[in-house]
């Protein structure tokens, strides 16, 4: 990406070049241009500098995508717990061991402060793979620092931090990719343009099954193991004890619990509502709006969940057949869609070539690859700042819902309640003065 890059400087001049009978002989890989296979040779100056923020179990399997696409170099990487970084150190070296064509391998830098990495003028873009907590207060960082900005889903922990990023994004003209993948996925992008296409009529209800909302930090306190700089885990938030659920040892491969507490995560309302909410705003072509009302569950008229569109449309967060799934109905028909595995009535609708000139979507094969080509192209990717936070917002004003146990008007506009000051207080957050930022 850019001139200056040392490393792509270095590994040219000192690895991949060799002076013979007077002139360069050089390998190919470093002057672009088709592979034998037809895909193409990237140059080292073209290769895209990345520093990872947060190496967990998410972020270790980022490093994977990332690199996979051959159009990207790890640098460097901030981390707070260091025997997960030191696995994604031995991650990256065996990647580039077994892919030379990356260029040479040196040394990856590892910081326990992301403004490290912000710092560093060879960085193209950061991806942040930490708890939901820090996420405005990393990527608006980011934003300012002039970096492109890949961050995990759900965006933000509360509405105010997500409308923040968008703003940063937007002021420092920032390329932002938010991680939701499905809508790189094929299963996912059918679904949307059959839906778009009337091919299922009027749609008349929408189920999304996902888990439940967060409760209280509560969890006994544990001794903080060796290599963990707690401090820096929590960040903007105020200090709680440290149990390690929240941050689980390398010898627990899993996915932390941090996400089922509200300090830190929305549960799974954002977790997986991140991702199945983000289709339904998709399907109906929101990427820029939401619901005009959310109703918490009464045991009468609303026994779930249930979000209402200003066209009609309602939404129920409850259980149905098929976990972490939507079950979309309408006039003419129903499609049930969840990872790899989509089901129409009638049957034909599965694998229904949508025509030339019908509606489609914005089209991505590859997540990754579709931030890249953005950054290049200064584009906005398929789930660009904007649509993470709508997103984001859906999930964060039915957590509301749940808190408070009663109906919600909300204003997708203004993002705000009407005529409620205790929801609206609960749109944003306290974050302490060191790590925090204003929203």
């Amino acid at each position: 990406m850019k001139e200056e890059n040392p490393i792509s400087r270095r590994d040219f001049v000192g690895k991949t070049t060799a002076a013979l009978a007077g002139f360069m002989i050089v390998p190919r890989f470093v002057l672009g241009g088709k592979k034998p296979d037809g895909s193409m040779y990237l140059a080292p100056s073209d290769m895209i500098s990345l520093g990872f923020i947060g190496t967990g179990k998410q972020g270790k399997g980022l490093i994977g995508s990332f690199l996979g696409t051959n159009e990207a170099r790890v640098v460097a990487i901030s981390e707070v717990y260091k025997a997960k970084a030191d696995l994604a150190i031995d991650r990256i070296k065996t990647h580039y061991e077994k892919n030379t064509q990356a260029g040479a391998y040196s040394e990856v830098n590892v910081y326990n402060d992301f403004r490290e990495i912000l710092a560093r003028k060879d960085v193209d873009a950061v991806v942040i793979a930490t708890p939901d907590h820090w996420h405005a207060a990393m990527a608006v960082r980011a934003a300012e620092a002039g970096k492109d900005i890949y961050c995990e889903k759900p965006l933000s922990l509360t509405v105010k931090e997500g409308r923040a990023m968008v703003n940063a994004a937007r002021k420092h003209k920032r390329v932002f990719q938010t991680g939701n993948m499905q809508r790189s996925w094929p299963e996912f992008r059918q679904t949307v343009e059959l839906i778009r296409n009337g091919y299922i009529g009027e749609i008349k209800s929408i189920k999304v099954n996902v888990g439940p909302p967060p409760v209280a930090y509560d969890l006994a306190a544990e001794p903080i193991p060796d290599g963990l700089d707690w401090s820096k885990w929590l960040g903007p938030n105020t200090p709680v004890a440290f149990n390690s659920e929240l941050a689980p040892p390398i010898t627990k491969d899993v996915f932390p619990n941090w996400r089922n507490y509200r300090e830190f995560g929305g549960g799974m309302v954002t977790d997986w509502g991140a991702h199945m909410f983000d289709i339904v705003q998709w399907a109906l072509d929101m990427d820029d709006s939401g619901p005009v009302e959310v109703i918490a569950p009464d045991g009468k008229e609303h026994p779930f969940l249930t979000y209402r569109y200003e066209n009609g449309i309602t939404m129920t967060h409850e259980k149905w057949e098929w976990n972490n799934g939507i079950l979309f109905t309408g006039t003419q028909g129903e499609l049930r869609i969840q990872r790899k595995k989509l089901e129409t009535t009638p049957a034909s609708l599965k694998d229904k070539v949508i025509g030339e000139n019908e509606k489609h979507v914005y089209k991505s094969e590859n997540h990754y690859k579709d931030f890249f080509e953005a950054m290049r192209k200064r584009s906005k990717p398929v789930s660009d700042v904007e649509i993470g936070h709508r997103t984001a917002s859906v999930c964060n004003i039915g957590n509301i819902a749940y808190r408070l146990k009663r109906p919600l008007q909300w204003n997708p506009k203004k993002e705000m309640f009407k005529d409620d000051k205790e929801a609206n207080e609960l749109l944003g957050r306290s974050m302490n003065s060191e790590w925090g930022i204003k929203i």
